[in-house]
C-alpha cells in the first residue's frame, strides 16, 4: 500500500481545543492551490460535510506552503462553472461558528477573497496577500474590493485594488488586511486566535462602508488612472470600490461580480493573460538539464551598463567583483555604485547601502579569477571583446561561464577566441540593468545546454525575465527596434515630423515616442553601429542620412542638449533646426513632402515591426511568437494592454493587415519585402 498523501483534495481533520472541537480544512491542490473548478468543488463538499452543531469553529488553510495562490487562469476563457467562489464565501459566512483563515505563502486574488470571506485572518511572517486581478485586466470578482474597503477604507482600497500589489504580512497587519501574524505554526496560531473570538463571527460584508474624504479619494483615483495608462480594469476597479461605499452591500457585490465576468473576456484581459503565459513559456528551463550554481559574479567594465549589471546581481545577494584596467575609472565606478546604493536605501529598496557595498568588490582583471560567471560589459568593439575573452579564458577555471553583454556583435566569433567556446553565451541586459526586467540569454552555436540552463535560472533568481535567442544581428529586441527605427526615419524623409510620429505612437500606447527614446539613448550609439555596418550595406537599399547629419552637428540627444528635440528647458521641445535639416535633405533628394495621419503612421510602423518579427522567427532567432511579444513589451515600451506586436497583429482583420505590410514594403524600397512566413506567424500568434 502506498504511503503517499492524497492530493487534489481538501483534507478535513478535527482538533480538540479548550473551547471545543475545531474542524481544520486543508486545501491541497499542488503546486499553489489555484482556485480551479476542481478545487472549489472539493472545498464546497468539505464545507457541506461539516456538522456545525458539534463545532466551536473552523480553520481554513492550505498545503504545500501556500494558502490559495489565485484563480486558475487557464479557465478564464471558459464559462464560469459552479460552485462559484461567491457561493463558497456565502457558505462560510452562513456557518454559525467563526472561520479563521490560516495563511502561509500566497493568498492572492481569489485566495485573498476567500480569506476575506472568513471571520478572521492569521498569516505566517512570510505570507503575501493582495488582489492582483488588474494586472491581468480584471477586477476582483468575489467581493474582494467590497470587503477590503471595509477593512482599509476607500482611499487605501483604491490603491490596493488598482495597483494589484502583493502586500507582505507585516504591512498587511498594519493596514488591517489581516488580524494577526503567527510566531510559530500558522494553524496553531489560528486556533489560538479562534479561541479568543469566543464563538463570535465577524462577517465583513456586514461591516459599515468606510468612504474617504472627497479630495483624498479624487487624488487616489487620479494617481491610479495615470499609472494604469488606459487600463479598463483600473477604471472599473475604482468604480467597484466607489460602489462599495454607496450601494447596498448586496448590490455592490453583484455589480463587482458582473463587471469581473464581463471584462475578463475583453481584449485587454486577453492581452495581459497572453503575456502571463508567454513569460511562463519563455522562462521554462531546458528539459533534462540541471542548471549550475552561481554565487560569485565578475563584471568586466565599470561603465553605466557594468554598474547596473553589478547592482542587479548584488541586490540578489551574490558577491560581485568589478574589474577595470584604469584605476581612476574604477574609483569613479565605485563612487557611482555607492551613490546608487544610498539612493536605493533611501527609497526603501534595500535594507542597507553598506551591506550592499560589501558585496561589490573592486579590482583588476585577475580579481575575477575565482568567479563562477564573468559578464563582459566593455566597449562595443569586436577586437577588444575577443582580446578580453582570450585573457579570461586563461585565468578562469574551466567550469566558469563567460557571458558578453553585447547588443549586436556576433557571439560565435567572440566564442571562437576561447579554448572552451561551449561556456560562452550572451547575457544582454537592458539599460538601466538593475531596473529593466528583460534579459536576452543568447544561445550561441557552441553554448552547452548546462550553460544555457544556468543563465536562465540565474536570471530568474535575480528577478529578471530571461528570453532565449539565437545569435543574429541585434538578437530579438534590437533587430526589431532597428526595423522600427528605419521605418520611422523613412517617414521623416517623406514629410512626417519627429514629434508627429512620437505623438502617434504614444497615443497608440507606447511608453515613449521613438525619437525621444533615440535622444535619451544617444544618437551617437546608433551612428557608430551604422558606421560599422556601412561597408556591408547594400548600395541599392534606401538609406536616410538625416540622423548622420544631426550627429555631424554633434546633436547627440539629451546629453548634448539637442538631438531630434531641443533640451534647453530640460524637456523635449520640437526644434526648428531639426526641421531645417530634414527639409534640406528632402530637397537634396528631390522628395516632395506629404502629410501623414496618425493612423497612417501607426500602420507603417506596426507593419515594419511585425514583418521583421516574422523574418527573425523564420530564421530561428526567436523560438516562438510570444517571445517577441514579451521582449518588445518589457524592453521597448510596447503597450502591454495590446499584448505585444504579434498578439495585436493577429487580432487585426487579416487581409487589411497583410495589405498594410505590402504597402510598407513598397514604400520602403529595395531590400524590404513582406516575410514569406508572415501569415503562418500570425496564425501562430492567433492560436496562443
Amino acid at each position: 500500500m502506498s504511503n503517499e498523501k492524497n492530493t487534489d483534495t481538501v483534507h478535513v481533520a478535527h482538533r480538540t481545543a479548550a473551547t471545543g472541537e475545531i474542524a481544520v480544512l486543508t486545501i491541497d491542490f499542488p503546486p499553489v492551490n489555484a482556485g480551479s473548478t476542481a478545487m472549489r468543488t472539493a472545498l464546497m463538499g468539505a464545507l457541506e460535510g461539516l456538522e456545525p452543531a458539534r463545532l466551536a469553529g473552523v480553520i481554513l488553510t492550505g498545503a504545500g506552503g501556500n494558502f490559495v495562490g489565485g484563480a486558475d487562469i487557464r479557465e478564464f476563457d471558459a464559462p464560469a462553472v459552479p460552485p462559484h467562489l461567491p457561493d463558497i464565501i456565502a457558505k462560510i459566512e452562513a456557518l454559525p461558528v467563526p472561520v479563521v483563515a490560516a495563511m502561509e505563502g500566497a493568498a492572492l486574488g481569489g485566495g485573498y477573497e476567500l480569506a476575506l470571506g472568513c471571520d478572521a485572518r492569521v498569516a505566517g511572517p512570510r505570507a503575501v496577500v493582495g488582489l492582483p486581478e488588474t494586472t491581468l485586466g480584471l477586477i476582483p470578482g468575489s467581493g474582494g474590493g467590497v470587503r477590503v474597503s471595509r477593512l482599509v477604507g476607500e482611499v487605501r482600497a483604491i490603491e490596493l485594488v488598482t495597483s494589484g500589489r502583493r502586500v507582505k504580512s507585516a504591512e498587511a497587519l498594519e493596514l488591517g488586511m489581516i488580524d494577526a501574524i503567527a510566531e510559530g505554526d500558522v494553524v496553531e496560531a489560528a486556533i489560538a486566535h479562534l479561541e479568543k473570538m469566543d464563538g463570535q463571527k465577524r462577517i465583513l460584508r456586514e461591516l459599515p462602508a468606510r468612504p474617504g474624504e472627497r479630495q483624498a479619494v479624487e487624488a487616489a483615483k487620479a494617481a491610479a488612472l495615470k499609472k494604469g495608462r488606459g487600463s479598463l480594469a483600473v477604471a472599473e476597479a475604482i468604480e467597484a470600490v466607489r460602489q462599495a461605499q454607496t450601494l447596498p452591500v448586496g448590490e455592490a457585490l453583484a455589480a463587482e461580480r458582473e463587471t469581473s465576468l464581463r471584462i475578463r473576456r475583453g481584449p485587454q484581459s486577453r492581452a495581459l493573460r497572453h503575456l502571463f503565459f508567454a513569460e511562463r513559456a519563455a522562462t521554462k528551463l531546458p528539459e533534462g538539464v540541471e542548471p549550475g550554481r552561481v554565487e560569485t559574479v565578475g563584471i568586466v567594465g565599470g561603465g553605466r551598463m557594468g554598474q547596473g549589471i553589478a547592482l542587479a546581481f548584488a541586490q540578489a545577494g551574490l558577491t560581485v567583483r568589478i574589474a577595470e584596467r584604469d584605476a581612476t575609472f574604477l574609483a569613479t565606478a565605485m563612487k557611482a555604485l555607492e551613490t546608487a546604493a544610498q539612493d536605493l536605501a533611501a527609497r526603501g529598496r534595500i535594507a542597507s547601502a553598506a551591506a550592499l557595498m560589501e558585496r561589490l568588490l573592486p579590482g583588476e582583471l585577475g580579481a575575477v579569477a575565482d568567479c563562477d560567471l564573468v559578464v563582459e560589459a566593455i566597449i562595443e568593439d569586436m577586437e577588444a571583446k575577443k582580446a578580453l575573452f582570450g585573457q579570461l579564458d586563461q585565468i578562469l577555471s574551466d567550469d566558469a561561464i563567460l557571458a558578453t553583454n553585447t547588443s549586436y556583435l556576433d557571439i560565435d566569433e567572440i566564442a571562437a577566441a576561447t579554448k572552451l567556446p561551449g561556456r560562452v553565451a550572451g547575457l544582454h541586459f537592458f539599460n538601466p540593468a538593475n531596473v529593466m526586467r528583460l534579459v536576452e540569454v543568447i544561445d550561441a552555436e557552441a553554448t552547452t545546454g548546462k550553460v544555457l540552463a544556468t543563465l536562465v535560472a540565474l536570471a530568474k533568481r535575480i528577478r529578471k525575465l530571461p528570453v532565449v535567442a539565437k545569435v543574429g544581428e541585434g538578437f530579438i529586441g534590437n533587430r526589431v527596434f532597428a526595423a522600427y527605427r528605419r521605418q520611422a526615419e523613412f517617414l521623416i524623409e517623406e514629410g512626417a515630423l519627429p514629434w508627429e510620429i512620437d505623438a502617434a505612437i504614444e497615443d497608440f500606447g507606447f511608453a515613449m515616442g521613438f525619437f525621444k527614446v533615440y535622444d535619451l539613448a544617444g544618437l551617437d550609439i546608433a551612428w557608430a553601429r551604422r558606421q560599422r555596418l556601412a561597408p556591408t550595406r547594400d548600395p541599392k537599399a534606401r538609406y536616410v542620412e538625416i540622423p548622420d547629419v544631426l550627429c555631424e552637428m554633434e546633436r547627440f540627444g539629451r546629453k548634448t542638449g539637442s538631438g531630434w528635440y531641443d533640451y534647453a528647458s530640460g524637456k523635449p521641445v520640437p526644434d526648428p533646426k531639426t526641421e531645417e535639416v530634414i527639409a534640406k535633405e528632402m530637397a537634396r533628394k528631390g522628395i516632395e513632402p506629404r502629410t501623414f495621419t496618425a493612423d497612417e503612421i501607426i500602420s507603417r510602423i506596426m507593419a515594419a515591426i511585425v514583418n521583421e518579427a516574422a523574418l527573425l522567427l523564420g530564421e530561428g532567432i526567436a523560438a516562438r511568437a510570444s517571445d517577441v511579444d514579451i521582449v518588445l513589451v518589457n524592453g521597448y515600451g510596447f503597450p502591454k494592454l495590446k499584448g505585444g506586436p504579434l498578439h495585436w497583429a493577429a487580432a487585426q482583420p487579416r487581409e487589411a493587415f497583410l495589405e498594410s505590410v505590402a504597402a510598407m514594403a513598397d514604400a520602403s524600397g529595395h531590400g524590404i519585402e513582406p516575410a514569406a512566413n508572415l501569415e503562418a506567424v500570425l496564425k501562430e500568434a492567433e492560436d496562443l
